[in-house]
């Protein structure tokens, strides 16, 4: 089965396409499911607004698009309704209100910030080991609520961090555990393979994260991360995936929990 569940819309402010273009270039790639999991807004306080993911008052706009883009090419392929949200303890009331109201199949759990977004660093930019644990404290939380489907780009802190050292490694096996305990996979994410390919930095996928996950053999997820409908149609990235989970001794989940 070929399956993406990471798909973002214009509405983050930086992916390009529109919704049914996502959706032929999925036709066409020959996927048999995917899943619309653009950033989830969140009720900031103080009127603040990000940069990096829709409004409040666009998320029915956001799922009535993809809803009906479910009934339109239903004999075609399988889609789903997701969103992609960071693990905001104080804000997961409100998350749970709009999974019931809107009908939302799924969340994956992408963990951009730490505790909210107003005054903290993006993780992918941290430097300090103490912002790895806390990162590593989060997504171990996250895993144990049962609410995410899966966590996308769980190695994302080696963005920014200088190098692979005794702090990451002890948060990389305290995360891939946790994975295990729990049954939530951990994303291989191409878009992030993408990036090491076109810059030659080597972010996420982190090579060392990954070969510690083939020894511990956590659940495993891939995916696209699309931020372009042409993501789909990158056969060369799809494969480089595969082969580097094949190489590390990994195999990946073919469908995601839902809710």
């Amino acid at each position: 089965m070929k399956y993406n569940y990471h798909t973002h819309t214009t509405l983050c402010n930086h992916a390009r396409g529109t919704n049914e273009e996502y959706v032929l270039a999925a036709i066409e790639a020959g996927f048999d499911e995917i899943g619309f999991a653009d950033h989830s807004p969140w009720p900031y306080e103080n009127g603040f607004v990000s940069h990096i993911r829709m409004l409040p008052e666009e998320l029915e706009g956001y799922c009535r698009s993809i809803k009906s883009l479910q009934e339109k090419y239903k004999d075609r392929i399988s889609i789903k309704l997701g969103l992609e949200c960071e693990y905001f303890p104080k804000y997961m009331p409100w998350l749970k209100e709009q999974i019931k109201q809107h009908g939302i199949d799924f969340i994956i759990c992408g963990h951009h910030f730490c505790v909210d977004e107003p005054g903290s660093i993006y993780n992918g930019n941290m430097t300090k080991p103490q912002e790895l644990y806390r990162y590593r404290d989060d997504i171990v939380e996250a895993m144990e609520t049962g609410m995410f489907s899966y966590i996308a780009h769980p190695d994302i802190f080696m963005r920014g961090y200088p190098g692979f050292d005794r702090h990451c490694e002890k948060i990389s096996v305290d995360i891939i555990e946790k994975s295990k305990q729990t049954g939530v996979p951990l994303e291989y994410n191409l878009l992030g393979l993408s990036h090491s390919k076109n810059d030659g930095k080597q972010g996420y996928p982190y090579p060392d994260f990954w070969k510690m996950a083939g020894e511990m053999k956590p659940p495993v997820t891939m995916g696209v991360d699309a931020h372009d409908p042409s993501a789909y149609l990158d056969y060369e990235l799809f494969e480089k995936g595969l082969e580097a989970l094949r190489d590390y001794g990994l195999e990946t989940e073919s469908i995601i929990r839902m809710l």
